[in-house]
This record gives structure tokens, sequence and C-alpha cells, in this order.
């Protein structure tokens, strides 16, 4: 809540603050990404585990998004759980929305890269409609920029969201601090061993988004992979609250982990 301002006042900023948004974007923008999504929603899978016999027997933990030759599923490192139940019949899952309801698939990790929070599963059935990736094409800031996922789980239903914004900086992972006192040891691993780069993103992201594909509205290619624990546990440490930002993972480094697998 902003002091001083009352929650009626606070809803009608934000609406004008759309508002502004939406009429400061080109047309020729907003029109690529209502023509890209039918493109990019049936690549877009919630992750999570599957137990016949619980309640629920799907367990939302992130989003998702088909890759390769559509029998990838790339995601968030942090999104797998560490272990599953087998004794109890539980396996990794994802769940493919439908018209009317989700289907539920096996999914089993085959790439997991700690150092940049990444994993890739392969899944059971046929395959999904994969997304493109980004080539050689350098991103920029301010570029605009789309994402995909589900930002709140499964609270209300398994259906794909797209918010949109920009690159705002591409920053490092960790910075360096002045006192010795707000390093720890996950930030000091980070800026000795692997201080690369990341995409800050002026753009709405939630939990639930983690391991959404960011993309180029204008061609669909996919330049990074959303991440917000991994990504502020060195970035913002040092921050008591939340910040709001949003970041992403390159997708180079995706691709890398990607190689040798079909």
């Amino acid at each position: 809540m902003i002091a001083g301002v009352g929650a009626s006042k606070v809803r009608a900023l934000a609406r004008s603050a759309a508002i502004a948004v939406c009429a400061a974007m080109p047309l020729a923008a907003l029109a690529d990404l209502v023509d890209m999504l039918p493109r990019i929603k049936p690549a877009i899978v919630a992750v999570g585990t599957y137990q016949p016999t619980g309640s629920p027997a799907f367990r939302f933990r992130g989003t998702g998004f088909a890759v390769g030759n559509g029998s990838l599923i790339a995601t968030n490192a942090h999104v797998l759980p560490d272990a599953v139940a087998d004794e109890q019949m539980e396996s990794l899952a994802i769940a493919v929305p439908g018209e009317k309801r989700s289907t539920v698939r096996k999914a089993a990790r085959v790439a997991i890269d700690k150092n940049h929070d990444l994993a890739v599963l392969r899944i059971e059935g046929p395959p999904l409609p994969p997304l493109a990736l980004n080539g050689s094409e350098a991103v920029r800031e301010g570029q605009s920029i789309a994402l995909t996922g589900f930002p709140i789980g499964s609270v209300l239903g398994l259906a794909p969201v797209t918010h949109r914004g920009i690159v705002a900086a591409i920053t490092p992972i960790g910075i360096p601090q002045a006192r010795a006192q707000a390093l720890d040891p996950v930030l000091v691993r980070r800026l000795a061993n692997d201080p690369f780069r990341v995409y800050q993103l002026d753009a709405t992201t939630y939990p639930g988004n983690s391991g959404s594909p960011v993309f180029d509205p204008a061609n669909g290619r996919v330049i990074g992979v959303v991440n917000m624990v991994f990504v502020k546990s060195t970035k913002e440490n040092v921050l008591s609250e939340p910040s709001g930002i949003s970041y992403a993972i390159p997708i180079e480094y995706l691709k890398t982990l990607l190689d040798g697998l079909d």
C-alpha cells in the first residue's frame, strides 16, 4: 500500500498506468504479439509431480516449455524436487493445458545445470510443438519481450497467461559488496566461479512463472528463461524486502544444455 493513498485510489492509479502503457505501445508491436500467441501457447506446460492417490494427483511446481524435437521440456532446476517418493508411485510429470481439462504426462530429467538453474525433461507421449530459440542475434536493452506461463500456478486453473515488457538491463547476477558482512557463501561462489550476466525485465512475473520462456513478440524466438529464486538469492541478497524486479537466464545456457539431446 502506498502511504497516504487508499486502496481505491491505488487501483485507479494502476488502471491509469496500464492504459498509458498500452497507449504508448506501437500498434504493430501489439499486433505481433496477438498473432504470435497461438504459436507460443501450445508449447507451454505446467511442471510438477504426479501421484495417483494424491489430492490433488498433480502438484504444480513451475512452468516449462517444449524445445528441441518437442519431447524435451525446459524449466528451472529449482522447479524440480530433489527426489520423488517412488514407493508411493510419485513421479515427475507435466500437465498440458486443454480446452476442457489438462492432460498429465510422466517425465524424466535428462539434463541439469545447477550453475545456471536450468533443467531439461523428457516427456512420454507424442511431441509438443517446440519453441524456436534465439540464434546469434544480440539481445539489447530496451527491446520488447513477452513471457507466457502460469503466474499463480493452478489456483485459477491451468491456463497460460502472457505478460509483456522490455529488457530493462543486462546485468551481473552477483554484485560485489562494499562490506564483508553483506557477503554470504552463495554470493562468494557466484562471484568467484561464474559471474555471468542475466536479463533484468520490466515485466510482471510471479513465483509460478519460474521456467517461463521470455520471447521476442515479433518472431517468437526464446531469448531467456524466467528465474526469480536463483537470481534473487545473489542479486538482491542484501535487501530486506524483495524488490519485485523480474529476471531471466539468457538462452545461450539452455542451448548448451540441449547439445546432444534429441
